[in-house]
């Protein structure tokens, strides 16, 4: 990637530290207050057009901030250890400024349906974070819910069904907001993915001539 190559040259001062711990503690902490203190903070922090044109312009960075609600503490505390652990070998493997380039496209595509459509979330720059750890180191294996080994590639599988049924579900905003969310794995992976679908094309196409042969 020649282009994120020259940006890191110039602007990789500009890299964050600890950016995706910064986020979930953030996430942390939202949770505690909506879940337990005051509910009304949540709607505050949300993408939302109408609020941004009045000059909210908080939202633009809080809406990063906001966790999955619910009342379940377990199944919270599981999903924000794996953002912890996904994010942070993003960034141990890619540096603070490509980390932090990947999560600004996906907040401008959030930020991009919001204003299209009126509402945005991060549902997809999280989810494009599995895609990316998934295609990056597919092999991998993790115990899932410290119990089933399973390898990386099926859970990336496993996020992209996931995605499809939100898509297919949802309603326009949300379907922008999970395309758009794409961006930072689009813009990082695209060429890459493009590639693969190509060979996968063509050896399905090889596979079937070859048995058509002897039909």
């Amino acid at each position: 990637m020649r282009w994120i190559d020259k940006l890191e040259r110039k602007y990789g001062r500009y890299g964050i530290p600890n950016l995706m711990n910064g986020i979930l503690i953030g996430q942390i902490a939202v949770w505690v207050i909506v879940i337990f203190i005051n509910y009304q903070l949540y709607n505050v922090l949300t993408l939302d057009r109408a609020a941004l044109l009045q000059g909210q312009v908080w939202r633009l960075v809080t809406f990063l901030f906001l966790p999955r609600l619910t009342g379940n503490m377990l199944l919270f505390a599981i999903e924000i250890y794996f953002y912890w652990w996904i994010g942070n070998a993003l960034e141990q493997a890619w540096g603070d400024f490509r980390f932090l380039v990947y999560m600004l496209a996906g907040m401008l595509g959030a930020i991009l349906s919001c204003l299209l459509t009126g509402q945005g979330d991060a549902s997809g720059l999280f989810l494009s974070l599995f895609f990316a750890y998934a295609w990056m180191w597919p092999d991998q294996q993790v115990l899932l819910f410290f119990i089933l080994p399973v390898k990386m590639k099926w859970l990336g599988w496993a996020s992209a069904a996931l995605w499809l049924v939100q898509f297919v579900q949802g309603n326009l905003s949300t379907k922008l907001t999970l395309v758009f969310g794409l961006a930072g794995f689009l813009l990082f992976f695209g060429a890459e993915l493009l590639g693969w679908v190509k060979n996968s094309l063509r050896d399905a196409k090889r596979r079937r001539d070859w048995n058509n042969r002897f039909k």
